[in-house]
């Protein structure tokens, strides 16, 4: 008997062989395809390895052309499926032939169901031949020979969504996307992309953008005392900020003078502070986010952890351990890493009783360390979210922080002020997890009636401050409270909207095009811009995914709301085309001419459709500079320290924003050379 075991990634499939066969299986190969063989409870095993998908949906050749005249049929067309790996469903129809069961283990959710359905369906098995799956939430030996001893079912409305997501995402990508370009004439490289649930993420950096610029800060005032008993502590006045200068100086003037100040009230008060909850995705991401780490480098990494058996699936909205989780045996492979001594500390306690989050689910357990690993084994970033997931499962593990809150009101002058004490008794969870600051504020005891010195009064003005920027951990959490994406591809959006310089920054912010984008959106189709229909797709696919909707009810109502929004576009077709192109002709303009003195650079194309800057005064002006032929050019307000000409930033995709001056002889230039080479 053979069994067929279909993994996602080659890396995956080398360890279940290893696992299942203790290390002694035979590489063999299909065509330059790598196919692991051994026996298994005896059956003869062959592990093949996909790359991710191997079927793409796309439209049929009609559709390949970009005009408008064919959108309203695109929304109604459905996209056919195409091979994307002939070497690999070359492979799998082979072991097809002298398969008698064929098992899927590849990632346990959506896309990872898609993929081994996919493989299968490439197979054309005959029919008794069996089909089944093995779940698992770790590449570990204990993980791997579990889910192979207790086989399940194919998970077909699992990959259904996953197949509907994929219809859905490319007609709303398409459609807007063609639209927008052949609307406003960009094309080719200059395209302008639209999507589903790309731009309603977009609109999000660009109205705090505009909220950050309309807003008004507003001053206020606090009257704060200095106070001592053995130590200086200070005190605010009970009334907090005021909002009119006037009040705020009566009580200065009022107490300005005074030399002590009467104890009205104290309390102290030992309070538990809970550790942090376990780890899903989105709570994972936002915290290597605040270690400058981005989100689309963070995922990589852990699926890399997760590959090689460190640490446990990294997509999952859980924030629950299960019951059946190995707490002790996880705790137990610690004590063999670089956490030996943390992990023997939190072995020793009477009884584990692991922190909640608010989010149960059943797909994966929170992230959680799986196998050990050292510091000399993993470095740079695979070290920092490696010590982070294992940092955050102890967290979660250890007893309660100890603190001393205290808080006391006192009489100065007939006004009151209020003063808050903060120490810690007991870290804690602290001592496991120093990525969540705690400060300690002194205050000293006590007691109802007694005087402590006074030793200064002041007034301190401020002003209220904007929004933030959005960073990209707080930029995904908030996508999960709309409904925008899901825990596997939030990350991916919003590096979409880096590489496509739509977006630029740690703190991000819109460049111009993006906001273009969703200027003109907002102004005339605005239900394209907002999280709504996104949102409602989005739980329909969760319908497909619990057995309560069908993938043809779902595609249906999505192309009448595409057909919907089209319709908007269409109508305000030369609305959109005026906005866009006056924007980006504004955009394009780079700096005053420094030749002539008269014409604007801007970005221009020549015959060839290569992109340079050149004078407005053409042809009394035939200033030009070369262009990157990559990434979005962006202005650059300051000029050039070297040679006091322009400059323009260039954003390109997965790299960090450069900044370059437009002439390219200019020292400042070599230098930007020399120092990106001495880096590599």
């Amino acid at each position: 008997m053979v069994s067929v075991i279909i993994c996602e990634k080659n890396n995956a499939a080398q360890r279940v062989a290893a696992i299942l066969s203790k290390g002694s299986y035979r590489k063999t190969f299909i065509n330059k395809v790598p196919v692991l063989r051994f026996p298994w409870n005896g059956t003869e095993c062959a592990v093949i390895g996909m790359r991710g998908h191997i079927l793409n949906f796309d439209y049929p050749d009609e559709f390949k052309s970009w005009n408008l005249d064919d959108l309203e049929e695109l929304v109604r067309t459905s996209p056919i499926k195409s091979p994307t790996a002939g070497w690999l469903i070359n492979a799998l129809k082979k072991l097809a032939k002298e398969a008698d069961e064929v098992i899927v283990a590849t990632d346990f959710d959506r896309e990872g169901e898609l993929i081994g359905a996919e493989a299968v369906s490439i197979m054309e098995l005959s029919p008794d031949v069996k089909i089944q799956r093995a779940r698992f939430s770790a590449l570990t030996g204990p993980e791997i020979r579990n889910a192979f001893d207790n086989i399940i079912d194919l998970n077909i409305n699992l990959a259904t969504a996953a197949e509907t997501r994929q219809i859905v995402d490319l007609a709303w990508g398409a459609v807007l996307t063609r639209f927008m370009s052949t609307a406003t004439g960009m094309m080719g490289a200059d395209f302008l992309s639209v999507g589903r649930v790309q731009s309603p993420t977009l609109a999000l950096v660009v109205d705090r953008e505009k909220d950050i610029e309309v807003f008004e800060p507003k001053p206020f005032w606090e009257i704060l005392v200095d106070l001592e008993k053995g130590r200086h502590f200070f005190a605010k006045h009970v009334h907090g900020v005021f909002w009119e200068k006037g009040p705020a100086d009566k009580v200065l003037e009022t107490v300005k003078d005074a030399k002590t100040a009467n104890v009205l009230e104290y309390i102290a008060e030992e309070k538990n502070e809970r550790p942090p909850s376990p780890f899903n995705t989105t709570q994972f991401l936002a915290e290597v986010s605040r270690m400058g780490i981005s989100a689309s480098r963070a995922m990589a990494v852990a699926e890399r952890l997760y590959t090689d058996g460190l640490i446990s699936y990294p997509r999952t909205d859980n924030m629950v351990y299960p019951s059946t989780l190995p707490l002790k045996n996880i705790l137990k492979e610690l004590m063999k890493s670089g956490f030996a001594k943390e992990a023997e500390e939190i072995l020793a306690q009477e009884k584990l009783r692991p922190t909640r989050g608010k989010k149960q689910t059943t797909d994966h357990p929170p992230i959680h360390p799986v196998g050990a690993a050292t510091k000399e084994r993993l470095t740079g970033d695979n070290w920092r979210i490696y010590e982070l997931v294992v940092r955050r499962f102890l967290a979660t593990l250890a007893p309660d922080a100890l603190v001393l809150r205290k808080e006391a009101r006192f009489d100065i002058e007939g006004e009151e002020f209020q003063s808050h004490g903060h120490e810690t008794l007991d870290e804690g969870w602290y001592s496991y997890y120093p990525y969540i600051k705690h400060n300690d504020v002194f205050m000293p005891e006590l007691k109802k009636g007694e005087e402590v010195n006074v030793v200064g009064v002041r007034g301190r003005e401020g002003k209220t401050e904007p929004p933030r920027r959005f960073t990209q951990g707080v930029l995904i959490r908030e996508m999960e409270r709309l409904g925008l994406g899901t825990k596997s591809t939030r990350h991916e959006i919003v590096q979409k909207l880096y590489d496509r310089g739509y977006v630029e920054g740690t703190n991000i912010a819109p460049t111009n095009t993006g906001r273009t984008i969703i200027q003109a959106l907002e102004d005339n189709a605005d239900m394209i811009s907002k999280p709504d229909m996104t949102k409602q797709l989005e739980d329909d696919m969760t319908e497909i995914e619990n057995g309560k909707k069908k993938q043809d009810e779902v595609v249906s109502e999505s192309q009448e709301m595409l057909a919907k929004s089209l319709g908007v576009l269409l109508t305000h077709k030369d609305d959109i085309r005026k906005e866009v192109q006056d924007a980006l002709k504004e955009q394009s303009q780079i700096a005053r001419c420094p030749k002539c003195k008269e014409g604007d650079l801007v970005i221009r194309r020549s015959k060839r459709g290569k992109r340079f800057v050149g004078c407005t005064s053409y042809p009394d002006c035939t200033n030009t500079y070369p262009l990157p032929q990559f990434g979005t050019i962006v202005p650059h307000e300051d000029d050039c320290k070297t040679c006091k000409g322009p400059q323009i930033k260039v954003i390109a995709k997965r790299r960090r924003p450069e900044l370059m001056c437009l002439d390219m002889s200019c020292k400042a230039n070599e230098k930007r050379k020399n120092s990106r080479a001495n880096k590599k």
